[in-house]
């Protein structure tokens, strides 16, 4: 069910079955992303997360189940074919390349919004990352781990897509710099970007999402709102080992 104000419709997974190989990793996921809406996708380590973000993006091929995007089917489509139609991922690992430039790096990516009005041009992704404006000229392979984070975030908002996927934005941060990532989040929530975040910070997420799916095993343990996961401990335990 979609939460009261957020318009149905941009993301809808359903079924999706998915692994490598032999070894199946999705058991018929669902979830939904509504126009303007942020996901949280949480669950311990090998529950199928990055697998669930492979398989939408059509890096693995899901051996089951539909992925739609604004009521489109994008299941078996080339990842640039799905980059395309409007879905950004900050990878988990940054992925930089070494030998360009910050300013290089967002020229690049650089594409016209999908309709939006507000695009995000470079200038405007430097005005979101004052790091990255005070380093733009340099190279990929002198910036700092955060500020890795940073460009990986700007480059994928460069292609000015209609979701962005983060997978693990804020893992291995410096505290101050994890900071920094989740007012940009923030900002970005504010904006009105829609967004899947996979994070292992909850008390964060339960104040970035509007709704979150928990994944045990390949399947989808549990699925509601911000507030229900503050008010229920118990499945901080249980599902996150928290």
């Amino acid at each position: 069910m979609t939460s009261p104000g957020v318009a149905p419709g941009l993301l809808r997974v359903q079924g999706l079955c998915s692994g490598y190989g032999r070894s199946q990793v999705l058991f018929g996921v669902d979830l939904h992303i509504g126009e303007g809406e942020i996901l949280g996708v949480l669950g311990r380590n090998g529950m199928g997360k990055t697998t669930l973000v492979r398989s939408i993006m059509g890096l693995l091929r899901p051996t089951g189940g539909t992925v739609e995007l604004g009521g489109r089917a994008i299941v078996g489509l080339a990842p640039h074919r799905v980059a395309r139609q409007g879905i950004a991922v900050v990878p988990e690992g940054r992925q930089v390349f070494a030998n360009l430039s910050v300013l290089e790096h967002l020229t690049a990516f650089a594409r016209g919004g999908h309709g939006t009005a507000h695009a995000w041009t470079i200038d405007r992704l430097l005005h979101l990352f004052p790091r990255l404006a005070e380093r733009r000229s340099n190279l990929g392979g002198q910036l700092s781990g955060g500020e890795q984070q940073m460009l990986a975030i700007a480059r994928a908002l460069a292609t000015n897509p209609r979701l962005l996927i983060l997978d693990e934005a804020t893992e291995g941060l410096a505290p101050l710099v994890r900071e920094e990532v989740w007012h940009a989040l923030s900002t970005l929530r504010q904006a009105g970007m829609s967004m899947l975040v996979i994070d292992k910070y909850v008390r964060r997420l339960i104040g970035l999402a509007d709704r979150h799916v928990i994944l045990e095993k390949g399947e989808v343990a549990w699925t509601g709102s911000s507030a229900q996961l503050e008010a229920d401990r118990s499945l901080w335990s249980r599902h996150l080992g928290l």
